[in-house]
């Protein structure tokens, strides 16, 4: 039993007409392989599909620019004419725009501006009046800012010098201890409880100074430290 004669015109199923197209682009992919290896052809073929992915086969042998190259010089008709006019289109409007820009930089520079009309040179100052109110209102929002970040960091170093100030105060305010130790075996035992305490202090006497060496010294240095 035969196929049925298929309907030339456009699938409305998106998914059935993706699958169409990437079998039939397989077919005809293998017959431009086939033509270019039976026949010894130059072959270039170019497809897009309907969702825009470009697809393109050139014979081994040459190059799809080759293949336009030799086109237009059998046809006689330039591919690139149109696609250069319109370049060259654009390109003369990026210059006329590029002329009225410099010129618009010139005259707020007080530069050509000898042949504007009152009405040009009232519209040119209240622009530049414009532009100075918008770079006066930056420059105060800046200063205002470098103020702000200034301030704070005054109050910061306030509060850090404050609480030195205290917590010098606080510990100047603590008991301190002394004790006044003659024999050398007191004295380490008076360093061993001094390290236990950071509030605890022990003085020896040396042994250089007879006056405070001997009784009647030692006992009036000791009723004046009472």
């Amino acid at each position: 039993m035969g196929r049925g004669k298929i309907e030339i015109k456009r699938i409305e199923n998106s998914t059935n007409r993706q699958v169409t197209y990437s079998k039939r682009r397989s077919g005809i992919t293998k017959k431009a392989q086939e033509l270019t290896v039976l026949c010894d052809a130059q072959v270039s073929l170019i497809m897009i599909s309907s969702t825009g992915k470009l697809f393109e086969y050139t014979s081994s042998s040459t190059t799809t620019k080759s293949i336009y190259d030799r086109y237009q010089q059998t046809t006689g008709l330039n591919l690139w004419q149109s696609h250069y006019e319109k370049m060259q289109e654009n390109l003369n409007k990026l210059k006329e725009t590029n002329r009225k820009l410099r010129r618009e930089i010139s005259q707020r520079n007080g530069e050509d501006i000898d042949d504007l009309t009152f009405q040009q040179l009232r519209g040119l100052e209240q622009h530049m009046e414009k532009s100075a109110e918008r770079v006066r209102h930056r420059k105060f929002h800046v200063i205002g800012t470098s103020t702000d970040t200034y301030k704070k960091k005054v109050k910061s170093l306030e509060e850090t010098h404050n609480n030195l100030l205290r917590a010098f105060e606080e510990r100047n305010n603590e008991d301190c201890h002394y004790a006044l130790i003659d024999q050398e075996g007191d004295y380490q035992s008076a360093i061993g409880l001094a390290n236990g305490g950071p509030h605890i202090f022990a003085i020896r006497l040396q042994p250089s100074q007879p006056n405070l060496r001997d009784d009647e010294g030692y006992a009036s240095y000791g009723s004046r430290l009472a």
